[in-house]
């Protein structure tokens, strides 16, 4: 595992748009991980990638109070977990979420609350605050071989 591609992202439109093209080539079994700051930009990615999933065009709540939000997609069934408010990994399984990194497609934000119990196979994306431009972000891909060769067909 280790750094596979990296990115920036000038607005949220870019960032979103960033997601839609990650929710095209994603299937059951996926685990993605969010992970940075507050307030850079993993929920207007999450967002970007639940509406592509589910042409939803109102709002994408998240999930930040109620942990989970389940979606029936065209592709299978979504997850769309924010595990900020987690105090131990093991909270993270009270969710159902062992079960559906099987089951489902699983976007997670504060991946890292879960420690080990992250499946190694994931696509870790990070995203940080560029210093030379407030609205600038940029997203560092780490995952495994099989991330690299389906990203390479996005051009991320």
């Amino acid at each position: 595992m280790g750094v596979i591609s990296h990115m920036m992202c000038r607005s949220t439109i870019e960032t979103e748009h960033l997601a839609a093209k990650l929710a095209g080539i994603v299937q059951i079994g996926d685990v993605i991980g969010l992970s940075g700051d507050l307030g850079a930009g993993k929920t207007t990615f999450a967002r970007g990638f639940v509406r592509a999933l589910t042409n939803a065009h109102d709002d994408v709540p998240s999930p930040t109070f109620t942990l989970m939000q389940a979606y029936d997609t065209a592709k299978g069934p979504l997850w769309h977990c924010d595990l900020y408010r987690l105090t131990k990994p093991d909270d993270a399984l009270e969710l159902g979420l062992e079960e559906a990194f099987g089951t489902s497609i699983c976007l997670v934000e504060w991946p890292e609350r879960m420690g080990t119990l992250l499946p190694k196979s994931r696509l870790l994306l990070t995203f940080q605050f560029e210093p030379s431009d407030a609205n600038l972000r940029r997203i560092e891909c780490d995952g495994g071989y099989h991330w690299a060769e389906r990203l390479r067909r996005v051009v991320l």
